[in-house]
């Protein structure tokens, strides 16, 4: 059972790599009854999405990496500081 699931986490990690989905419905008709079965049910309920994430172009990691770096700032002066300090650190943070 192991290494059957684990020939089909390659197979997605292989689409991932690829971009590829051509073969996504069939993947998730075999991994639901693997050990992978519950990740599997997650990826069935929102496969548009996965699609569009294994085929589309763009991507949201930047906008991501932004937002991460803002609330790390937010942190670190919680409590500290009013918003002047934020917009300081920001400035300088660039």
């Amino acid at each position: 059972a192991l290494a059957a699931t684990r020939l089909l986490v390659e197979r997605v990690v292989t689409m991932v790599r690829n971009g590829t989905a051509g073969d996504l419905t069939a993947w998730l008709d075999e991994a639901e009854t693997s050990e992978i079965a519950s990740c599997t049910r997650g990826l069935a309920a929102d496969q548009a999405a996965v699609v569009a994430a294994l085929t589309e172009p763009w991507s949201s990691g930047q906008i991501e990496g932004q937002i991460d770096r803002l609330k790390t700032l937010k942190r670190q002066i919680y409590g500290r500081a009013n918003i002047e300090l934020l917009k300081a650190r920001l400035v300088a943070a660039s």
